[in-house]
This record gives C-alpha cells, structure tokens and sequence, in this order.
C-alpha cells in the first residue's frame, strides 16, 4: 500500500471570473424593478458615501439623455463633484410622468419594504451553475439554457430553436443541457413529461426498469390506466405494470413546483408603450429607481487639507464604488430602453394587429443591432414586464423563433400556437381533429408544418391527443 503524500503543487489553467463590479452590474441588470431597490439598498448601508435623494416628479427619458460618461478619479474633489452632478442630472430630465404626495411615497416605501422575495428557480439554477466548473462559452451556454427553462421546471425552447437565435452549436448545447439536468430540483431542464420522468428514474437507479420502459414507449397509455394493453405489449404481468405505475405516480411531473410562490406575484412593467399621434412611443417610469448621490459630507472631506492621507484612500475607494453603482442603474436603464425600443421596431404590426402578426425576433439579432452580446439581452429581459396598448406582456414574449408561410411572409410560432388553439376550441368534441388533421387545416392557412412539430406545440399549449379529448367540450 502507497503511503499518503501531503505536499504543495502549482497548477496553471484558465478560468472564468467574474471582478466583483462586473458581477454587481449584471445582478442589477438582471433584477426586475421591485427588486432592484432592495439590492440598491443594501450597497446603500455598506457605502456611507452614498445617500439616496427623495423621489422625483421627472421621467427619465433615455432618448435624450446628454450627461457625459463619468471621468477618471484624478483630481479628487473637483472631478468627483463633476461625476456627482453629471449622474444626478441623470434622472432630471424633460417632461413630468407622474407626481407623488408625501403620503403616496410612503404608502409605496411600504409596500417595498413589504415584499418577500423567496428564491427563485432560476437563482436556485444558477447558484449551482457557479459551482459547476464551466467557464467561457460552456458557461454562457449554461445561463441561456437556465433563462429559458420555464417555472414548472421544462426546457420549453428547442435546441434549435436557441441556435438559431444565438449561434452557438447545438451538439455543445445538448452536452450543456445534460450537465444542468444534473442539478437540482430532479428531472429540471426536460423538454417533456418522457423526459422529466426518465431523468428522475436514472437518478434513482431504475433507468432499466419496466416502469422506464413504461415511461420511455407506452406513457399515453399509462395516461389512460390501460393497464391491460401495456402489459400485453411488454409482455409482463398486469400485477408488475401496476407496481410500476405506483413508482411513476411518486415522480414529480413539475420540477419546479416547489419554486412557485403561494404568494400574490406584483408585477410592475419596466416599459410602457404608448401610441401617440400615430407613434409609438416608449417610457420608463423611475420613480421607482432609486435616486443616489454622492454625501456632500463625504465630498467636503476630500476637499479639507486636514483631513488624514488614509481616511481620504478610504473615501476614495467608497466614493469609485458609489460612483460604478450609479452608472450601473443608468446603463441598465439605457440597455433595457434600447432592447424596447428595437422590439417595438420590429413588432409593429403585432401593436397593430394582435398575435397572428407576432414576427420572428431573436436575441441575436437585437444584440446585433444595439451593440451588445445576445446574453447581455437575456438578462435583460430576464422577468421583466412591458405594458402594451395590447396589454401586459413578459419582454421574452416578444422573442420566438418563426416559419416562413406559402407566401413568403414570416411569421412567430406564437402565431402557429394561436392557430392551434384555435383549431381546437371550434373542433366538434365527438370528432376531435387529430395532428395530423390539424396539419392539413394549418397548411390551408399558409402554415406548413411537420405533424411531429404540431404535437409538440399541441403539448406546450397542455392540449391532450385528440383520443382523449373526445367527449370533452374545450
């Protein structure tokens, strides 16, 4: 036997990491409006440089911002006096949105300082996706296969449905996916019931079980209890199919159940379009962003001669950390505006017309366009709201994939999926249409489509096979 070695090695490898502001930054870009004030908050009581101004009664209007990019920390007082001003005028800008009393300001402190925010899935994804090891492309991978895993725990967005809208390869993408249907909840990243309950058989050891083979080739019988049909087909005892479908029964169909708040969700929209004179029109409300500045006390200190070497390296450093948060809120606000105003380009008829005119957008393409990378507008639109003249909608809502219809125009798969809907709720419930029923009727609508496409939207919209929904009114 060898004899334990304890020793000192050095190793060299490249990793990922992320410098602290880079990562403060992203987390503000990626938290909605009612969160963002609580992580504000907290740099607030961390930083005594920082103080916050009472609310103001002016809208921040992105379009015509002209406040200089910050300076270099060289002259101290002078030049942090300039940086000061010049973000503070950041949100005084152009026409007023709204006006708040004292009591309306405190009756919304209170409602802030009432949320509960509990983790969500997808924080709960990428805590352990930090401690996965990947790093570069395979972790960027990562995080856009975490943003588009829906609340019930589904990749609901095919692989190449994502490389299309990213570039990035789908061979490396299916190999990231497995690595993330490793983490926890059990069965989370499946891109159907089949999957979700095979993930969770191989995690308990039971891949080569007949309720496996249940779950991979007879599950709509299984659905049905025909018991009897999938015992003759697999040649078993009734009694062992029935064992198995108590095993199947104890799996979770819904990873991510447990990540769904009990609680009121409060949505408020980060973007309000509006159509005035014919245009449509893009605002941001910020009342509800908190105002910071630099503490004139602290700026008064790095101006006084007598005040020691090292309390002004102190002041120094808090006042450059002050100084990043502020400019992180505004470059978020910018980057979010930027994102709206390309989606509101593109998605004018859809204002005009409703879903069946939804186009094709990816993020890609508006990343291309606004200068940034596509996972920058991932986070971005990342559980954020735009209020509509059509509505309320999530901003991914406005990103899908599309088909090219018989005449030559494009359109979104929401548009398809509205059709399907369609379709079924004016179908007879005696005669149900089948998939590929349904294929021919879409087909005469200019869509054409594989029946196996069709079955899977059929699915995402929780539509059952037409066997099981005749004799049920939809």
């Amino acid at each position: 036997m060898a004899n334990p070695y304890l020793g000192l090695s050095q190793q060299q490898r490249m990793q990922l990491v992320l410098a602290p502001q880079l990562r403060q930054s992203l987390e503000l870009l990626q938290a909605p409006i009612l969160e963002l004030r609580s992580l504000v908050q907290q740099e607030v009581e961390q930083n005594p440089t920082l103080e916050e101004q009472p609310q103001e009664t002016e809208q921040l209007d992105i379009e015509s911002q002209t406040a200089e990019e910050a300076a270099e920390f060289d002259d101290e007082f002078e030049r942090l006096a300039q940086m000061d001003d010049e973000w503070r005028d950041y949100f005084k800008q152009n026409k007023p949105i709204r006006h708040y009393s004292a009591e309306d300001a405190a009756r919304r402190q209170h409602f802030f300082d009432s949320l509960s925010q509990p983790e969500s899935l997808q924080q709960h994804l990428m805590n352990q996706l930090t401690l996965a090891g990947l790093a570069g492309t395979d972790y960027q991978i990562a995080e856009l296969l975490i943003g588009s895993i829906s609340d019930e725990g589904y990749l609901t967005t095919s692989l190449e449905e994502l490389a299309n809208g990213t570039g990035f390869d789908v061979a490396e993408m299916e190999r990231i996916l497995e690595v993330v249907q490793e983490f926890d909840p059990i069965g989370i990243g499946a891109r159907d019931l089949r999957e979700c309950l095979l993930l969770q058989l191989r995690r308990l050891g039971k891949e080569d079980s007949i309720a496996a083979a249940i779950v991979d080739t007879r599950l709509d019988d299984l659905g049905a209890r025909r018991f009897a049909d999938i015992a003759r087909a697999m040649k078993a005892p009734i009694e062992e199919i029935q064992e198995a479908a108590r095993l199947i029964a104890t799996l979770e169909p819904r990873p991510g159940r447990s990540f769904v708040a009990d609680a009121t969700s409060y949505v408020t929209p980060e973007v309000v379009v509006q159509k005035v004179d014919g245009e449509y029109v893009i605002a941001q409300d910020n009342d509800q962003i908190p105002h910071l500045h630099i503490s004139d006390h602290y700026r008064q200190l790095m101006s006084d001669t007598q005040t020691p070497a090292e309390v002004k390296n102190y002041i120094r450093e808090k006042v450059r950390a002050g100084l990043f948060l502020i400019k992180s809120i505004g470059q978020r606000q910018q980057t979010i505006y930027n994102i709206a105003r390309e989606i509101v380009e593109a998605q004018r008829d859809f204002f005009e017309h409703g879903v069946t005119r939804l186009r094709p957008l990816t993020m890609a393409q508006v990343a291309a366009l606004i200068g940034i990378h596509e996972t920058t507008v991932s986070r971005a639109i990342a559980n954020k709201y735009m209020q509509t003249p059509r509505g309320m909608f999530e901003m991914k809502y406005f990103f899908t994939p599309g088909y090219r219809t018989s005449d030559g125009q494009e359109v979104s798969n929401k548009a398809i999926k509205d059709a399907i809907a369609k379709l079924v709720a004016e179908e007879n419930s005696t005669k149900p249409l089948s998939d590929q029923e349904m294929v021919k009727r879409l087909g005469e609508q200019g869509f054409k489509l594989a029946r196996r496409t069709v079955a899977k939207y059929r699915d995402e919209l929780k539509i059952l096979p037409s066997h099981l929904r005749k004799g049920f009114a939809t």
